[in-house]
């Protein structure tokens, strides 16, 4: 008689298939926790800097400087390893209910601790001006942090297996802005404001703009926005030639101009989900409106 276990391996709830670890799409996932944790790290160095009063001399504000920076880019590294873990799991057919909890637990970390923390120990918790920004400023750091991890919450839950899906869901759109995406905005932003601090460019004038951005992506996170998650975009995707030549030219000036092409990158991300919400609500507003107009003629003129 067959080992009931190996009869039942295809079912994501079988003991076995579910806590399996593949070797690929979690080492994606782990790098993408050490990215969130050198991020963290990074953050806390550059605080205990400007606490201790060093950043002073010039010596030590580019060393602030060079650390916040430097976060920013293990953030941004981590989205390219949380893009990377899924699209190795689905191509090898190496999904698993295991590699779901721990690429959240991952994103956590990396996608809202540490922009949290960075944005906090930059923005929310000034040394001398702003003071009042420090009763505030915990708490909408939190309410970020809060707002991913209910944003990683619904999104297991939404694709649990067990769940009955109707033909009208779309599995292609992400229900809500994507956390990676929110922590990528918020660090890119970071970055630009660094870049124009570097510069001689005053970066407390600009300095606001970091809490209203980490309002504003932490109400979309837990929104019924949706979101395109690229997933049917794989290593076989066909496109026209000019298509290619365009992506390779938006490469390069992403390249090129990293501190400005990234935060645009990301917000156009942010505007093109609010204004496909907007179309979509739009025109079944429409419709709906067109329904009761043709009832209305209905009850007026009965055959």
């Amino acid at each position: 008689m067959a080992d009931p276990d190996l009869q039942q391996r295809d079912n994501p709830y079988n003991v076995t298939q579910a806590s399996r670890i593949y070797f690929l799409p979690n080492l994606m996932t782990a790098g993408n926790l050490f990215c969130g944790f050198g991020a963290v790290i990074k953050c806390i160095q550059a605080r205990l800097l400007t606490d201790a009063g060093e950043y002073a001399s010039l010596h030590a504000h580019a060393s602030w400087m060079t650390l916040y920076t430097q976060a920013v880019w293990l953030i941004l590294a981590g989205v390219v390893f949380d893009s990377l873990d899924g699209r190795l799991a689905r191509l090898g057919g190496r999904t698993s209910l295991f590699g779901a909890e721990f690429d959240s637990l991952a994103d956590v970390i990396s996608f809202g601790v540490a922009p949290a923390l960075m944005v906090f120990f930059l923005i929310l918790a000034p040394q001398e001006e702003y003071q009042w920004f420090r009763e505030l400023g915990w708490f909408i750091a939190f309410v970020y942090l809060l707002c991913g991890a209910v944003r990683l919450a619904r999104f297991n839950v939404i694709t649990n297996p067990l769940l009955h899906r109707s033909e009208m869901e779309s599995h292609k759109d992400f229900v809500g802005l994507p956390i990676p995406a929110a922590a990528g905005t918020v660090a890119s932003l970071v970055l630009l404001l660094l870049n124009l601090a570097s510069n001689d460019k005053s970066l407390k004038q600009w300095s606001l703009c970091l809490p209203l951005l980490l309002i504003l992506v932490s109400f979309l996170m837990v929104s019924t926005i949706r979101y395109p998650s690229f997933k049917q975009v794989d290593w076989q995707t066909k496109t026209r030639f000019q298509t290619f030549v365009l992506v390779l030219v938006m490469v390069g000036v992403v390249i090129k101009l990293q501190e400005i092409a990234f935060f645009f990158l990301f917000l156009g991300y942010i505007f093109y989900g609010l204004f496909t919400h907007y179309q979509r609500t739009a025109r079944h507003a429409r419709l709906r409106s067109l329904r009761m107009k043709v009832v209305k003629m209905q009850q007026i003129n009965p055959e």
